[in-house]
């Protein structure tokens, strides 16, 4: 199908910045992107590494419409200046704060999965400090959790942290085969728990964790100017978003046969700790944190890194930038230490936000279609509607669970 904005030529079926010579704006735009990408050929990653990112950005942390996966494929070159072509600076603005804050409230999920995993095998764990200051089992292994990712924060290169992604996608494997285990073999068994199968009052929060689940989506054009081949980035978002949608899907149904309306916000809380598969599950858990925090921040300390005068962008300067996102992500996680409700709110108030209102907008302005009433037009008011729905629907019961626990 081919598409015209009025006085433009503008093709549905291919990137959208393959018309360059019609759209000589965008067209240098890309010029610019494509020169940076030449400038960094040394650090360029193989398909099978970024497949490796990909995976690991989206598995085991948390599909969007097909829709929106073509506009992201379609986009992915401009990264944030999506936002720019769209709405001018301020749209670049926008999509900036809300991409960046999505990755580091995730980063911050990363750090209470690991002390809540950490504290459930070995509870009763407390710190008293000599002034008086005591520090439960949790907060003691958030701690512990974020000097062990430390190091990590330090690569400056994504071709590196593919070699850190590749534990993470074969540890998300690992949960995954051992929670069947434990319920086929362990005695959990897989059969219908108390519980309903629809709660309408929990809907708004599970469209919240559902779209968590892939709200490391603003990795993908960092990956896509690190691969080697251009043309190969199709692929892997296909290749990516199948594999992890699948793995979702599955994980789901097993949760709810398995314990019902009991299942806890992390799966490995609700496994009986004496069982080596409840143990391999659990062990494993905790590589996540320290495989995807890397790479969930990179984008971030690229972005403040291009902030900084030439002479004070520096590998070290990334370093330091790093290891203060680490800082202070641990202290909002020692605040908020409740990783389903933060994670939910992270994805009502984000993650729909960035990866489907807002790319639908950019699209519906970029390629005109707001000026012809369609089936496309239909479409994308369609999810953009269903976008600002879920948000303040979600980060109104997200907030509200938040705001109970910290009273409790």
């Amino acid at each position: 199908m081919e598409v015209k904005a009025a006085g433009d030529e503008f093709s549905m079926t291919s990137p959208l910045l393959c018309c360059e010579k019609q759209h000589d704006g965008l067209g240098r735009r890309q010029e610019e992107v494509e020169s940076n990408n030449h400038n960094c050929e040394k650090r360029s990653s193989s398909f099978v590494k970024t497949c490796f990112n990909g995976l690991n950005a989206l598995s085991g942390s948390r599909t969007t419409f097909d829709s929106i996966c073509t506009i992201i494929r379609r986009m992915v070159k401009l990264d944030t200046s999506l936002g720019q072509h769209a709405f001018g600076k301020k749209g670049k603005t926008m999509a900036s704060i809300l991409m960046y804050t999505e990755q580091y409230l995730v980063a911050t999920g990363f750090l209470i999965l690991g002390g809540d995993n950490l504290n459930n095998l070995f509870p009763g764990v407390e710190l008293e400090l000599t002034w008086g200051l005591r520090i439960d089992g949790q907060q003691c292994f958030i701690l512990l959790v974020a000097l062990v990712i430390l190091p990590s924060v330090w690569f400056d290169n994504l071709s590196l942290l593919s070699y850190v992604s590749a534990s993470g996608v074969i540890a998300s494997l690992v949960i995954f085969l051992s929670i069947v285990w434990a319920a086929t073999f362990d005695g959990i068994g897989f059969h219908p728990r108390k519980g309903s199968l629809l709660n309408l009052s929990g809907i708004p929060q599970a469209v919240s964790l559902y779209a968590f689940c892939y709200s490391a989506h603003p990795v993908f054009p960092g990956l896509y100017t690190n691969i080697k081949n251009k043309n190969q980035f199709s692929n892997v978002l296909v290749l990516c978003f199948f594999l992890v949608t699948s793995t979702y899907a599955a994980m789901a149904a097993f949760g709810y046969l398995m314990f019902g309306s009991d299942v806890q916000s992390e799966i490995t809380l609700n496994l009986p700790t004496k069982n080596l598969s409840s143990k391999v599950a659990t062990y494993t858990t905790l590589i996540t944190p320290i495989a995807k925090y890397a790479i969930n921040v990179t984008p971030i300390v690229d972005e403040l890194k291009r902030c900084l005068p030439s002479t004070l962008n520096t590998k070290f300067s990334g370093m330091i930038i790093g290891t203060v996102i680490l800082i202070s992500n641990v202290v909002v996680a020692l605040t908020v230490p409740f990783f389903a409700s933060l994670m939910s709110l992270v994805g009502a108030f984000v993650s729909v936000t960035t990866a489907i209102t807002f790319p639908s907008l950019c699209y519906f302005k970029i390629s005109g279609s707001y000026r012809r009433f369609g089936c496309e037009m239909a479409i994308l008011v369609g999810i953009m509607v269903m976008g600002v729905a879920v948000a303040i629907c979600g980060t109104y019961t997200s907030l509200i669970d938040i705001i109970e626990k910290l009273q409790s």
